[in-house]
């Protein structure tokens, strides 16, 4: 009988949210659980697949974690694998280093938390001897890379190593334990389950390297459907691998250009288009939307400056679309002219420029950042980084937000005020 294993990594479960436009409570509370959701999700693969063991290649917690509820759940969960025989082999990542609860808690016996020095735990089922290799760091800090700390395969057995680790470095995730693949597929191991980068990816070659990625998006940058993966060691050792999808809410970027559109049930009409399409090519039962609409119209202006009302619009389409929420709405249109045909200076033409010309100068910009800076100030941790990561980042958000403001005065006036 094949030996079989499940592999998965950076569940983070109780990330906070980490997007301010989740403003809906419904849908924040979809996302809010939806790690949580991702988690039972595989336990009850590997019950349904009658797996030999799970995998976690660190980041089941999120951080400074003290919830007795996210014990309780997973004390629950735990229970449930150990009471089907299936054995669990988990590292620590760099989150989990900075969690408090993780060092509290007590699972069952199956469960093997590999320490901060090498340990191998062999299993054997079906006649087929498989040797989980694995090391955890206690510092969410570790500049260097780990696999020489591994120890050799074990001879006659398949090898597993399980490692936490941004590989060459990936945008987004901060540098942990580096090593490259190459090293990896020369190490001896037959499979590497690793963790860190949300991105799925699989290196094959003298071993199998799979990078799983994030069981469960939490914003729009960790967009699609996201997965774990089904391991099979055949009898003849070779070793086959599935991809299983695991999240319980999809975010995704719809982009609808409203080029043509002269009445405003065109543009509401094509937005409906666009997220029934998505929803058919959508197999995670929510999707949640980021909405950008693009191109020219003669509604340009009525669009920007009735952004609310057209919101609310898109808000109705995705709830008779079914199980679909809008996270945000993004105006990237090309606004008509304000110049008028003979020449005649347009007083709204005018006041657009100095509204620009203000917003670009070096007083306007810093009383701007000022004041946004103060504002992210007065948010806790989680909700800092709507106006950028770093100086660049801010400097973007300005542009963005300055723009817009303009946009928007310029609409009202030129569509003829609010209604």
């Amino acid at each position: 009988m094949p030996f079989r294993f499940v592999h998965t990594a950076d569940i983070h479960l109780d990330s906070p949210l980490r997007s301010l436009a989740l403003r809906s409570p419904d849908l924040a509370e979809l996302v809010g659980d939806a790690s949580r959701q991702a988690f039972i999700s595989i336990v009850d693969l590997c019950l349904t697949e009658r797996v030999d063991a799970l995998v976690i290649a660190g980041d089941l917690y999120d951080g400074d974690q003290t919830s007795m509820k996210t014990a309780r759940f997973l004390a629950s969960q735990m229970t449930r694998l150990h009471q089907a025989g299936i054995k669990v082999f988990k590292i620590r990542g760099n989150h989990d280093a900075l969690s408090r609860i993780s060092k509290q808690l007590v699972f069952p016996d199956t469960v093997t938390i590999f320490g901060g020095r090498p340990q191998s735990v062999l299993q054997t089922a079906g006649g087929i001897d498989v040797a989980f290799h694995g090391l955890s760091f206690a510092s969410p800090k570790a500049p260097e890379s780990l696999l020489p700390k591994y120890p050799a395969a074990r001879e006659g057995a398949v090898n597993v190593g399980i490692m936490h680790t941004s590989l060459a470095g990936s945008p987004g995730h901060d540098v942990y334990a580096p090593c490259n693949v190459a090293d990896l597929h020369s190490h001896g191991f037959g499979y590497w389950a690793l963790g860190h980068i949300h991105v799925r990816s699989v290196h094959p070659g003298a071993s199998t390297v799979v990078m799983p990625g994030i069981p469960q998006g939490r914003d729009i940058n960790e967009a699609g459907e996201k997965s774990v993966t089904l391991v099979t060691i055949r009898d003849d050792r070779t070793i086959e691998i599935e991809e299983r999808p695991t999240s319980i809410a999809q975010f995704e970027r719809v982009d609808v250009d409203l080029d043509g559109t002269v009445e405003w049930p065109d543009v509401v009409g094509r937005v409906r288009s666009a997220l029934e399409d998505l929803r058919t090519s959508v197999r995670t039962r929510h999707a949640v939307v980021r909405l950008t609409l693009t191109g020219a119209s003669p509604l340009s202006w009525a669009l920007i400056r009735d952004r609310d009302l057209l919101l609310a619009e898109a808000e109705q389409v995705a709830e008779q679309v079914g199980d679909t929420w809008m996270e945000k709405l993004e105006l990237t249109l090309a606004t008509p002219s304000l110049e008028t045909p003979d020449g005649i200076a347009d007083p709204i033409f005018e006041l657009a420029q100095s509204m620009r010309a203000d917003a670009g100068s070096q007083a306007f910009r810093a009383e701007a950042r000022a004041l946004v800076q103060k504002v992210v100030a007065d948010l806790p941790p989680d909700g800092r980084d709507f106006a950028g990561k770093d100086e660049a980042g801010l400097d973007l958000f300005l542009d963005k937000v300055l723009a817009s403001g303009a946009d928007l005065v310029t609409a009202r006036l030129k569509s003829g005020g609010s209604q």
